[in-house]
């Protein structure tokens, strides 16, 4: 693929998401996402995935045709190229992980993040969804040729089983944006430090970081895996490795000021020259670009706590009304009414109910039946963040 065609297919992913249907905003978003991720390990989709990505976003072709033409290319293909291998692997890793981000569904669980690797490299790799059986050692730019420290792997079930169990059981209760953006990055880090999988370990966490977010009331459906995955893979390499001879210690600064951008709408300048473990001097200052005069050290312990924009806050008034209503509590319609002090049920499902979950701020007690008859309403944990500000503020 020519550097001219990349620039081209971008160009057209954004052009969907600013001025598309919104059929076609959040298939855009899924595609980009999808094959921005390929980056992380070197890999580039070819041509023709492309333009099957821009058919199906305009609706010409369904996810199953794409599936169905992208094997028969392959098949039928008597010319073979130098980097056809690779092209074939992010071809087909693409159009799975479109397929899974599309659903919207997350499996929180041991078996669904394994699960989630064999559906993503079904067809690519031979031990797709297969926990490795070796030890293993990476070589990594950012830390000058050294490796971070990988799980053993007679434990590896084991320790996903743990690092899921504690998030499941954390509670994000009454906890500052700060707090939940390291919260997250720990999470994240520790997965991810695992290794769980002998290849495709960053596309498969960084997957079912994006399903995990959604389920938690986050709205991640923006550039920053599509045009920063090679970051988000290096952040994390960071967050991971310590040499006591060296004198490095594990820095997860960097990944959290990725989530800071993702979840708060900060804007740090995501590029890899800040992860080096010895970058130049005019590598050292990572900027925050929404905060001109923000100058972290040139060995960062912490992120700013400033949020001049923040995903996390509204001005809706209606949602902030809800929101503070609801609190920690599970409600029906009914109880948040008279707490609001509405009558009128279809301006409250229409101005406030509906908007505070289409944005993420609150979700059903029982989201797999609308219509339960003790159907009631809590805050998610984009709401909880929401109701701490709030109350904090004394809005």
């Amino acid at each position: 693929m020519t550097k001219k065609y990349d620039k081209e297919l971008y160009i057209n992913f954004d052009e969907y998401i600013r001025q598309g249907e919104p059929s076609q905003r959040e298939a855009a978003y899924a595609w980009s996402t999808a094959i921005g991720l390929q980056a992380v390990d070197g890999l580039k989709t070819s041509e023709y995935l492309n333009d099957l990505a821009r058919r199906n976003i305009e609706g010409e072709i369904t996810i199953d045709e794409v599936d169905q033409l992208l094997n028969s290319y392959y098949e039928s293909k008597t010319t073979r190229e130098a980097d056809d291998e690779g092209k074939q692997e992010a071809d087909k890793a693409s159009k799975n992980i479109k397929r899974i981000l599309s659903a919207k569904t997350c499996d929180f669980s041991t078996n669904g993040y394994i699960s989630l690797h064999r559906r993503i490299f079904e067809g690519v790799m031979k031990h797709a969804g297969e926990l490795r059986k070796y030890d293993i050692t990476k070589r990594e730019w950012v830390l000058e040729g050294d490796t971070v420290s990988y799980l053993n792997w007679e434990d590896l079930r084991r320790a996903v089983d743990y690092d899921i169990q504690q998030e499941r059981d954390f509670s994000y209760r009454g906890i500052s944006n700060d707090e939940l953006v390291a919260h997250v990055t720990k999470f994240v880090s520790g997965l991810w430090q695992i290794h769980a999988f002998g290849e495709g370990n960053t596309r498969t966490t960084a997957v079912f970081t994006i399903q995990y977010l959604r389920s938690l009331g986050f709205n991640v459906e923006n550039d920053l895996f599509a045009k920063h995955s090679w970051y988000f893979r290096n952040a994390l390499v960071r967050a991971n490795y310590k040499n006591a001879i060296k004198g490095i210690d594990y820095c997860p600064v960097f990944l959290e000021r990725f989530f800071r951008n993702l979840i708060l709408g900060e804007q740090w300048d995501l590029r890899n020259r800040y992860l080096h473990i010895n970058p130049p001097a005019e590598w050292k200052e990572q900027p925050n670009l929404t905060v001109p005069s923000m100058k972290p050290t040139s060995t960062p312990t912490s992120t700013p706590t400033s949020t001049p924009t923040s995903l996390v806050h509204t001005d809706n008034k209606n949602i902030i009304r809800l929101v503070k209503a609801l609190g920690e509590e599970q409600l029906s319609v009914k109880v948040i009414m008279e707490r609001i002090g509405l009558k009128d049920r279809e301006n409250f499902l229409e101005y406030s109910l509906n908007p505070s979950m289409n944005e993420g701020y609150v979700r059903m007690l029982y989201p797999d039946s609308p219509r339960h008859p003790r159907q009631k309403y809590l805050l998610t944990v984009k709401g909880l963040a929401l109701y701490n500000y709030i109350s904090h503020k004394n809005m």
